[in-house]
């Protein structure tokens, strides 16, 4: 009498580890759509889950075993499919500007958008260069490329007065702020003075006197500004300390920018790619003339005891860099896309595998944990430590 008192109590237990492993992987898919806002959750949204949760009851009471599970399995495919997304708006004759087209995010994004049927204003530092080329041979007639140095104030000013002629009926959908340098990669303390004001001119004061420019514009559409922050503006990475600090400056404006332009209708999203290749460490030339740069303006003092070796080997972290980047920027075109023209975009976007978690590092780990594996996951040998501390 016990055994079969048994096996319907372990059929019990079977099926509705069975039913909770498929309520997980719905709730999982669900909870996926939402952190990247590509769900709506209204009253028909909650109807759905609310009569999927009923329904779960009902299958595992009414059709006890396999019936009930598969019945309760198809229900969460269609329930998932039925799930109102993203709203997107038509692109229609929607203008954007986009800074930094020479090359990168700034190019692709370009002719990506122009494909969408965007009127497209892609920004080059050189006018007559390949990047600047390459866009007016593969580009439609809406997209135009234009002189426009993001430190240049005259530049700014006259690319502001060619769209606000050309577009003083509809207004400035959209400006992407894409234009940026890294400097060189190297410890605070051996960085110029110089290389650090180089970032923050292009990378913040940049961003912010164009910003400023064009706002009447945005404004008079209601449109977007989407700004191309860093990883390394959210979390120190040893070596970024010239262009971390830039672009924390840049998210903290952007986030502020978000806050304060909501009432007039206009949306402030920032993109946090993670490591894709677009052409920002320069060629391995330009890197060894950085590398001079930064080793005629140390003190005798700082390079005996940093020692030559240890300050050398930034150079050599050049290939490396290199290979650890991704080809593929598609991922951060899409959300840039969506960026513009969802209509209820997210404030950030953090396209690239895993970059999502690596400042969460930083938020909720202990410091000395969150400090050693930024440390594993940037350092390129253990013997890259600087001659004074060998000694000590």
């Amino acid at each position: 009498m016990e055994l079969l008192s048994e096996e319907p109590h372990q059929d019990v237990l079977f099926f509705s580890l069975l039913y909770s492993i498929a309520t997980a992987m719905f709730g999982g898919a669900v909870a996926r759509q939402l952190r990247k806002h590509e769900l709506r959750m209204g009253v028909r949204s909650v109807f759905i889950l609310a009569l999927l949760l009923v329904g779960e009851s009902i299958c595992f009471v009414a059709l006890p075993g396999y019936s009930g599970l598969s019945l309760f399995s198809v229900a969460c495919l269609l329930s998932y499919c039925t799930l109102p997304g993203t709203e997107f708006l038509y692109v229609q004759e929607k203008a954007v500007l986009i800074t930094g087209c020479d090359s990168g995010f700034g190019h692709a994004l370009a002719k990506h958008l122009d494909q969408l049927g965007f009127t497209v204003f892609a920004g080059v530092l050189y006018l007559d260069g390949p990047g600047a080329e390459d866009l007016r041979i593969s580009g439609s007639t809406r997209l135009k490329v234009l002189q426009l140095d993001v430190t240049s104030f005259e530049q700014i000013a006259r690319t502001y007065a060619k769209l606000k002629a050309e577009l003083s009926s509809t207004g400035l959908w959209g400006v992407v702020n894409n234009a940026g340098v890294l400097a060189f990669v190297a410890d605070a303390e051996l960085l110029p003075v110089n290389m650090y004001k180089r970032c923050m001119e292009v990378n913040f004061f940049g961003v912010v006197e164009l910003t400023k420019m064009f706002l009447p514009l945005i404004r008079q559409a209601k449109g977007r500004l989407v700004n191309i922050t860093s990883v390394s503006g959210s979390m120190p990475m040893p070596g970024f300390a010239a262009y971390g600090a830039s672009k924390a400056a840049l998210a903290m404006y952007s986030n502020i920018l978000r806050q304060e332009l909501a009432i007039w209708d206009v949306r402030v999203s920032t993109i946090q790619p993670g490591g894709f290749k677009t052409g920002i460490f320069g060629t391995r030339e330009q890197w060894n003339n950085l590398h001079r740069e930064v080793m005629q303006q140390l003190s005798p003092a700082v390079k005996t005891e940093y020692g030559e070796n240890y300050i050398s080997s930034f150079k050599e972290k050049y290939p490396k860099w290199q290979t650890n980047l991704k080809e593929n920027l598609q991922p951060v075109l899409n959300d840039i896309s969506k960026a513009l023209l969802a209509k209820n975009p997210k404030p950030l976007y953090t396209p690239g595998t895993s970059i999502f978690s690596l400042p969460l590092f930083q938020h909720y780990l202990p410091s000395c944990l969150s400090d050693f594996l930024t440390f594993q996951l940037l350092k390129s040998a253990p013997e890259d430590v600087p001659e004074g501390v060998k000694e000590t």
